[in-house]
């Protein structure tokens, strides 16, 4: 049986995922922040794989304590991992500082896939050949010239935009410098860009999120059109893609700074030190 660890799996395209993959037979662990939300994604993942094994955990990945906490009950429910998918993600409003002392959106949807995928590597190792991690990136990081090396926490100067279009292009330069350390061990790492779909994404946005939500909803996809691109993937998609950047099932256009191997091992050691500094 085949197994998923699925983050941001109480809505989406993160329970489309969760859901389809059950639907097929594979073990599932999904993980979601809000209790309501989440019990409501597993109500209906189990209506729809009755049969399906499936875990709903309950963590706040903005915490890095709780991502460590998180992959070690994964890994008393399961001994290995054919795909992890790291979705869970939002947009901020405002500058909040974690617990760590973190830029929360840097946090939640860049370092927490950094640390989570790292805890986890035993168990992709162990489901290998052939098994892989996917980050849900997105088109979004074409909006930002390059990382603010310099403020990657943006405590001088914070912008919302910049906070969420700097961690998916973080997310893409995950699975690069990734994707070359785990090769010889028969493990993968891609993002995808999964669209502008119409979820509840932007509920919680600030009014430059809500306005570009408002104005491309015409364009806008489902969160089953949404999901397709990392399902081809979790399905087998390209066994050999590794590294890659994906957008409806294609290899998608990268900027320089996305393309920069420079810039992924700077901010693979950048992200090491401040998980380490997290006390993980």
């Amino acid at each position: 049986m085949k197994t998923a660890v699925i983050t941001g799996a109480s809505s989406g395209i993160g329970l489309v995922v969760a859901r389809e993959l059950a639907r097929d037979g594979w073990r599932v662990i999904a993980q979601g922040r809000n209790p309501e939300r989440a019990e409501a994604a597993l109500a209906e993942i189990r209506s729809n794989a009755p049969n399906a094994k499936v875990d709903m955990l309950l963590a706040d990945l903005s915490v890095m304590k709780n991502v460590s906490d998180f992959a070690a009950e994964t890994g008393r429910l399961i001994t290995k991992i054919d795909v992890l998918v790291n979705n869970a993600g939002f947009t901020p409003v405002e500058h909040v500082e974690t617990v760590d002392g973190l830029e929360q959106c840097f946090a939640t949807n860049h370092l927490a896939a950094f640390l989570l995928t790292k805890r986890l590597l035993p168990l992709l190792k162990a489901a290998a050949p052939g098994s892989q991690v996917i980050n849900t990136a997105s088109v979004a990081h074409k909006f930002i010239k390059d990382m603010k090396w310099d403020d990657l926490q943006q405590v001088r100067k914070f912008s919302e935009s910049d906070a969420y279009t700097q961690s998916k292009l973080a997310n893409i330069l995950h699975v690069r410098a990734l994707a070359r350390r785990i090769e010889a061990d028969g493990v993968r790492a891609n993002a995808v860009h999964p669209g502008l779909v119409r979820t509840n994404f932007d509920a919680e946005s600030g009014i430059k999120v809500k306005l570009l939500y408002i104005f491309g909803r015409p364009f806008s996809i489902t969160p089953k059109q949404g999901a397709d691109t990392i399902l081809w993937l979790a399905r087998g998609g390209t066994p050999e893609a590794n590294g890659q950047y994906f957008v409806k099932r294609k290899p998608g256009i990268l900027t320089r700074a996305a393309r920069s191997h420079e810039g992924a091992e700077r901010l693979w050691q950048i992200s090491e030190d401040l998980v380490a500094k997290a006390g993980q």
